[in-house]
């Protein structure tokens, strides 16, 4: 496993050494340095909206709109679903083009959704953040509604936790990862 795992990782050194070759590294670093910023903002304050939040909450709208016409269960899921899975295809679609840096770019989107799942997930049973409703009415919290249809409300906070630690191990990939690929460039520049 380790020996095919190796070879993986350097086909992928090698792809992005030959995709570095033509770009260009400064106008990248100010969008790590946002990333960062973002990582250190959210590490501070659980509560943290970065400048991805009402991109986030318009995506999670969404989710539940589609996915309307099912049970309430997978549509309270639909916007937390959608948010999450919105970076992810933004990812995947990257790495088809390809784009080396936007693919860890769209990691960090993902962590700082991750994160506004858990302050939601953590507020279950508090029920004290403020709540959007699309087309006006009383808006329902999906992940008081989630947790507790599934049993699980009383693991609100623990639930927050874990996916708050995956959010800031994916943040911290995704910073390393973008950092890796502008020193890639950069390195391609003197060759």
């Amino acid at each position: 496993m380790s020996e095919k795992f190796r070879l993986i990782a350097a086909s992928v050194q090698d792809d992005v050494r030959d995709w570095s070759s033509d770009r260009i590294w400064w106008w990248r670093a100010p969008i790590l340095a946002w990333c960062f910023y973002i990582a250190v903002r959210h590490m501070a304050d659980p509560l943290y909206t970065s400048l991805f939040g009402g991109i986030n909450l318009g995506i999670h709208e969404a989710g539940h709109l589609v996915l309307s016409f099912m049970p309430k269960l997978i549509m309270a899921f639909g916007g937390t679903l959608f948010q999450c899975a919105a970076p992810a295809v933004a990812a995947w679609l990257f790495l088809r083009q390809p784009d080396y840096f936007a693919v860890p770019f769209c990691g960090a989107w993902l962590a700082d959704n991750l994160y506004g799942v858990a302050a939601y997930m953590g507020d279950a049973r508090a029920m004290e953040l403020p709540l959007v409703s699309v087309g006006g009415g009383e808006a329902d919290h999906d992940w008081n509604y989630m947790l507790g249809a599934l049993g699980l409300l009383n693991f609100d906070t623990a639930l927050a936790a874990f996916v708050r630690a995956a959010a800031f191990i994916l943040m911290a990939a995704s910073i390393a990862g973008m950092a890796w690929v502008i020193w890639t460039i950069a390195r391609a520049k003197r060759a």
